[in-house]
């Protein structure tokens, strides 16, 4: 009998354990989804600024986009200089991009759509800056003498400064030595330092670069300004999932109702960002033509 009874005691045991090991096997488990297992999408922001200062101004931007769509990263990756943003660009490297309006034109026949925009349109224009020592008065003054461009790719710093000289008397092919310096930065660098008479750029770095070094920016002044044009897109290439690029451009467009996404926005400097779509830019398709026919041909 008391054999029997420890037989009995023994198969309790292994019953007891039996279940142990079954309720430990149905333990639900928790786990993080790591970075690493998200969906990256490489964004691109054409060269408004160097590298550096690019990273300092859209970093956070997308930083911040990246709490806000958790199901995907966003990576900033800047470009040294608009030719090396051109070539990733027409080859469809980038998920996501901003660029200026002519680059905006030419990746639409390279699989990208146009889904937002820089707000303060009137913003978008060319600026012609001298130094006030100068001795320049009137476009004609500048014949023979060099000027400087961020590229000849750049919209609003170079085209439409050369489209303004043109209609103003001068010959922009043979009539003044034209300097293409890589970025907006070189360029108002150039006439400061008294390398070329005249140098091209936009409002949005001349005012980042004037609050950044008042005292060599008092040492020129904006002589000419063209007409505004619309202002630099964000466009998607069109395999992005139509879910994410709806949220990308919520957040864009959201940044100017929090006190957090303002204070990114005043970094540009702009206002905000808002919707546009591929027809939004046929004022610079015209624009584009009419250069191209007037000033000096562009592919595009």
């Amino acid at each position: 009998m008391l054999r029997v009874s420890w037989l009995w005691l023994l198969i309790l045991m292994l019953l007891t354990s039996c279940g142990k090991q079954d309720d430990a096997a149905y333990q639900p488990a928790f786990i993080s989804k790591s970075k690493s297992q998200l969906k990256e999408y490489i964004v691109g922001i054409h060269p408004l600024h160097n590298p550096k200062l690019l990273k300092e101004v859209y970093g956070p931007i997308l930083e911040y986009a990246n709490t806000q769509i958790p199901e995907a990263s966003f990576r900033l990756e800047a470009s040294r200089n608009y030719e090396e943003f051109d070539r990733k660009l027409d080859a469809g490297y980038y998920d996501l991009a901003m660029p200026n309006p002519y680059q905006t034109v030419r990746s639409l026949k390279h699989g990208y759509r146009v889904f937002a925009k820089m707000g303060d349109d009137a913003e978008f224009r060319g600026i012609i800056l001298i130094r006030k020592d100068s001795g320049i008065h009137k476009v004609t003054d500048l014949r023979g003498k060099g000027v400087a461009y961020p590229a000849k790719t750049a919209l609003a710093a170079t085209m439409m400064p050369q489209y303004y000289l043109y209609k103003h008397g001068l010959d922009v092919n043979s009539g003044i030595k034209n300097r293409y310096v890589g970025s907006q930065e070189s360029s108002i660098l150039n006439v400061l330092r008294g390398h070329v008479a005249a140098a091209a750029t936009w409002p949005l770095p001349w005012k980042r670069f004037s609050i950044e070094h008042p005292e060599m920016a008092s040492q020129l002044e904006v002589k000419w300004q063209t007409a505004p044009l619309v202002n630099n897109s964000w466009v998607a290439r069109r395999d992005v999932p139509q879910v994410i690029v709806n949220k990308f451009q919520a957040h864009l467009l959201g940044l100017n109702q929090t006190e957090t996404g303002r204070l990114m926005l005043a970094k540009m400097p702009i206002s905000k960002f808002e919707q546009a779509d591929n027809e939004t830019y046929l004022p610079v398709i015209k624009f584009l033509e009419i250069f191209s026919n007037d000033v000096r041909a562009i592919e595009w």
